[in-house]
């Protein structure tokens, strides 16, 4: 009775002080909350996989940042609220892990501009699918939903009720090794931060997010002299960029189809299921940003197996040399510091057909619209060299035939180093102005 009496206690009190909760304070509630309700284990992977092995359940790990109110609203309501997915949580060994520091990278592959990403695997590791996409700063639900989660757990249940048989057909999800095997071993991130939170200190500084791993990552290149490689800078390709929108209610199913792209000359039609691809089963719009990511060559073929009216076809997906630079990689956390480096601190926006003509800007030729500019820092230096909002930079390092912000990115980290200037020009109120910009660390 004192444990339940506790427990109540504990829930009350820290719905009752949500609301006037510092940051830090919410991590800590957070981790009051969850233990105390019990179906979760926090930040305790080696318990996560003892317990596995002991019950023979598939382990289910959310990381989450903590406290961020889209990503809380979706972890609670795929909780408390969801009829078809709590069911299933009892089938899983449930983790939650809040913080990436000691994260082992080696299994934890995933797209970190995300605050939300979900594995479930085995307990020797094999993981069986990934569920989370994201292709917006705030925005959802065209990419994600709950029946959606439903339909990926009940894949990752079944394809474990059939291990270890397809354990090679699983192989493929597990990722090459990265430069590290944990966050904090990479240089910029090792000074600051060591394997473990900090429940004693302040936990809140002390916690890796998941966006660090990409910083990090990018800078162990940048700051070596050495361009970023693609894969890196264009990282997990959204299925959008291969001209592929997916139903976010169901595992792998086609919602549509975008004209002249690669989906559409391979064959793909809405409505069709995609099974597997190079043999890789799918769970999610997630697992094939994997394959994106990870197997999908620079230029090359992918095999495709997909239902379509209850007939199992086989078709190749062709991507052509260059094709991940066709995702939009605007709306990322790590796009602000690539704009630190490329852009002094501007953020660009592509101008309409109706604005070009009002400016007389021809179409193939630069019309990007500054829509901020960074105020502090490094973020700065656009500002300090005389750029203001609104301006539209026409002429880039003596080109003016670039049409979106990440062909800025791709420009500068292919052709420049830190120290390195470059000369832009810019339309403002019928005048053109020119600045110099020099190219940061």
């Amino acid at each position: 009775m004192w444990n339940v009496f506790r427990t109540v206690t504990v829930l009350l009190s820290l719905v009752l002080s949500a609301s006037a909760q510092t940051r830090e304070e919410k991590v800590r509630a957070d981790r009051e909350r969850v233990e105390a309700e019990g179906r979760w284990l926090y930040n305790d992977l080696d318990e996560a996989y003892r317990q596995a092995r002991s019950s023979g359940k598939p382990i289910l790990v959310v990381l989450r940042c903590i406290p961020c109110e889209e990503c809380v609203k979706l972890d609670d309501e795929l909780v408390d609220t969801h009829p078809g997915i709590k069911p299933l949580l009892d089938q899983f060994v449930c983790l939650r892990i809040v913080g990436t520091n000691g994260l082992d990278l080696n299994v934890f592959q995933y797209d970190t501009d995300q605050s939300f990403a979900v594995f479930m695997l085995n307990a020797d590791k094999t993981i069986y699918g990934r569920f989370g996409t994201r292709s917006h700063r705030t925005e959802w639900l065209q990419d994600v939903s709950l029946d959606g989660m439903a339909k990926a757990l009940e894949g990752a249940i079944t394809l474990h009720s059939r291990y270890p048989a397809n354990k090679d057909a699983l192989a493929g999800k597990q990722g090459k090794p990265l430069e590290f095997a944990s966050p904090e071993r990479y240089p910029s991130l090792t000074d600051q931060y060591s394997s473990t939170l900090d429940y004693e200190g302040d936990v809140v500084k002390s916690c890796i997010h998941c966006h660090q791993i990409g910083d990090a990552r990018r800078e162990y290149y940048w700051s070596r002299g050495k361009s970023i490689p693609e894969r890196i800078l264009f990282p997990y390709p959204h299925p959008k960029s291969i001209g592929i929108l997916f139903d976010p209610d169901q595992c792998a199913t086609v919602k549509e189809i975008a004209a002249h792209s690669p989906a559409e000359n391979s064959g793909l039609r809405a409505g069709d299921e995609i099974r597997s691809i190079n043999a890789q089963p799918l769970l999610s719009t997630a697992d094939v940003q994997w394959i994106l990511d990870n197997v999908a060559p620079s230029g090359g073929s992918l095999s495709l197996e997909l239902s379509r009216d209850g007939h199992l076809l086989t078709t190749t997906l062709d991507l052509k040399a260059g094709w991940r630079r066709a995702d939009d990689i605007s709306w990322r956390v790590s796009s602000w510091g690539l704009a630190r480096i490329a852009l002094g601190g501007m953020r660009l926006s592509t101008l309409d057909d109706l604005e070009r003509k009002r400016l007389a800007i021809g179409q193939g030729k630069m019309a990007l619209r500054v829509r901020s500019v960074g105020k502090y820092g490094a973020h700065a230096t656009a500002m300090r060299a005389g750029v203001k909002a609104e301006d539209i930079l026409v002429k880039f390092d003596g080109r003016d035939d670039f049409s979106r912000e990440a062909d800025l990115f791709a420009h500068v980290n292919s052709t420049h180093q830190p120290g390195d200037r470059i000369e832009i020009q810019v339309l403002r109120q019928g005048e053109r102005l020119s600045f110099s910009l020099p190219i940061q660390p």
